[in-house]
């Protein structure tokens, strides 16, 4: 939904609530309690598009990540892939490692202050 549209779904909703608005005293308690109900769902329904629109997008970003990822794996000599899909844990093991010694190497040196 882009922001012109929003903006006139918001033009639409005020209007109809204005409308409501001019008939709540004709319809007395009910009519509140009518109009609160409606803009409840208004709200569940704009919501609802939104989150669904946010797992549509995060959806395409991982499947492409995962494809770029499989396409890098797939271009390392030595059966590569395969071997991290037979032993796990010992990948994560040497990933680990690698991230401890990556960090010490990049660490900044302490300064002595005196």
């Amino acid at each position: 939904m882009n922001d012109k549209a929003f903006e006139n779904k918001i033009d639409r909703d005020l209007d109809n609530l204005k409308k409501d608005f001019a008939t709540l005293g004709d319809d007395g308690g009910a009519g509140l309690s009518r109009i609160f109900e409606q803009m409840a769902d208004d709200v569940k329904v704009t919501v609802s598009d939104a989150v669904e629109a946010v797992n549509q997008a995060v959806e395409q970003g991982l499947s492409q990540y995962n494809v770029k990822v499989q396409d890098v794996v797939d271009k390392v000599p030595g059966g590569f892939s395969e071997k991290v899909a037979r032993y796990p844990w010992v990948t994560m093991s040497f990933a680990l490692a690698a991230g401890l010694l990556l960090g010490v190497l990049l660490k900044p040196g302490r300064q002595h202050v005196g």
